[in-house]
C-alpha cells in the first residue's frame, strides 16, 4: 500500500485517478468496512487503485486538544488494517489550521483532484468535510460535475438497532460491554504495539508480562481482562490476562498494557504483538501490599482461562 504524508501533484500510481473515501476511519468498524468493500468494488470495476483519505492528528483531536476522545487506533494500527483489506494508496496529511482552514472547493481541488487524480467518491450517509464542516455531498456532487468524478453515498450499517460509529464502539469499550465493541466492529477490539521492558514486578509475583506502550493520550478502556494474544507463535493465537492502567499499588502513573501469556515462557522484548479482548474481569484496583495483589492477578488468570473456553477463537 503506498503511503501519501505530503504531496501536491498525483504520484505514478494515480496518473490514471483513483476511486476513494474520506473519514477518519477510527476503529474500523462494520460501517468503515461497508464503505472500503464499495470502494474496492469501484475501483476493481474501473481498473484504478482503491485511496482513502484521513488525517493525522484526527480533526476531533486537534480541535479538543485538551480533552480529545479515546483513539480506538493509532496510525500504525489504521495503516496495517487497510492494507490488510486491500486499499491501494492511504493519503494521510497533518491536520492542521491551514487544513482546517479550507473551503470545500479547496478541499476537493487540492486534496481529492490536486493530489488523489480522484475518478469516484464514495462517502457515508452523514459525510460532512472541509472548514466548519460546512461541506456536503451536494457540494461535492456540483464539484464532480464540473471536474468529471462522480459521488456514491453508502447507507449507514445498524446492529440490534445501533448505528455503527466509532463513537458506540468507544462507549461499549468505556462500559467494559466487549460483546457490544465486537459486534459493531464484526470482530474482537484489538489494540497492538512493541514489547518493552518493564518493572519486572509481575516476573516477582509469578506472573511475568509482557508490557507494551498505549501511544494514546486516553485509552478507550481500562480494567483487567480476558485476552487472545498473536504475533507470538506463526498462526496461533494465545491465550492470556491483561491489563490496562497506571498500576495504582505500585505508585504507577503511566497507562500501560501489560499481558500475562498462559503457559509461556519466551524471551520476547521488542516483539510486536496484537491483543485481542475477549471479555472484561474487573475494574483496576488499588491493593493494600503485593501479597494480595498477587492473590488478585492469580484469581484473575484462573477466571480468564475458564472465558476464554467458552469464547473459541
Amino acid at each position: 500500500m503506498l503511503l501519501i504524508r505530503n504531496c501536491n501533484t498525483p504520484p505514478a500510481p494515480l496518473v490514471e485517478g483513483c476511486v476513494a473515501t474520506v473519514g477518519a476511519f477510527d476503529g474500523l468498524h462494520r460501517g468503515h468496512r461497508h464503505i472500503l468493500d464499495v470502494v474496492l468494488s469501484r475501483a476493481a470495476d474501473r481498473g484504478v487503485p482503491a485511496a482513502v483519505v484521513s488525517f493525522e492528528p484526527a480533526p476531533k483531536e486537534f480541535f479538543a486538544k485538551d480533552a480529545p476522545p479515546a483513539r480506538l487506533m493509532r496510525f500504525r494500527e489504521k495503516f496495517e488494517a487497510l492494507q490488510e483489506i486491500g486499499i491501494d494508496v492511504f493519503y494521510c496529511p497533518r491536520f492542521d489550521a491551514a487544513m482546517a482552514g479550507r473551503s470545500p472547493d479547496e478541499f476537493i481541488d487540492e486534496l481529492l483532484l490536486g493530489v488523489l487524480n480522484v475518478r469516484h467518491v464514495v462517502v457515508g450517509d452523514d459525510f460532512r468535510f472541509a472548514r466548519g464542516r460546512s461541506g456536503s455531498v451536494a457540494d461535492l456532487e456540483r464539484r464532480g460535475g464540473e471536474a468529471g468524478f462522480t459521488v456514491e453515498q453508502v447507507p449507514t450499517v445498524v446492529s440490534n438497532g445501533v448505528r455503527a460509529s466509532s463513537s458506540s464502539v468507544r462507549a461499549a469499550l468505556a462500559n467494559g460491554d466487549l460483546a457490544a465493541a465486537a459486534l459493531q466492529l464484526g470482530r474482537p477490539y484489538r489494540m497492538s504495539g512493541q514489547i518493552v521492558a518493564g518493572q519486572q514486578l509481575g516476573r516477582e509475583l509469578g506472573m511475568p508480562t509482557a508490557n507494551v506502550r498505549l501511544g494514546r493520550s486516553q485509552s478507550p478502556l481500562t480494567g483487567v481482562f480476558a485476552v487472545r494474544v498473536g504475533g507470538l507463535e506463526p498462526g496461533e493465537w494465545l491465550g492470556g490476562v491483561a491489563s490496562i492502567g497506571s498500576r495504582p499499588t505500585v505508585g504507577g502513573v503511566e497507562l500501560l498494557l501489560e499481558v500475562h501469556v498462559f503457559d509461556f515462557a519466551k524471551d520476547i522484548y521488542g516483539e510486536h504483538i496484537q491483543v485481542e479482548f475477549i471479555a472484561k474481569l474487573r475494574d483496576e484496583q488499588h491493593f493494600p501490599d503485593l501479597e494480595t495483589l498477587s492473590a488478585a492477578m492469580q484469581r484473575d488468570a484462573e477466571r480468564a482461562r475458564e472465558l476464554l473456553k467458552t469464547h473459541p477463537r
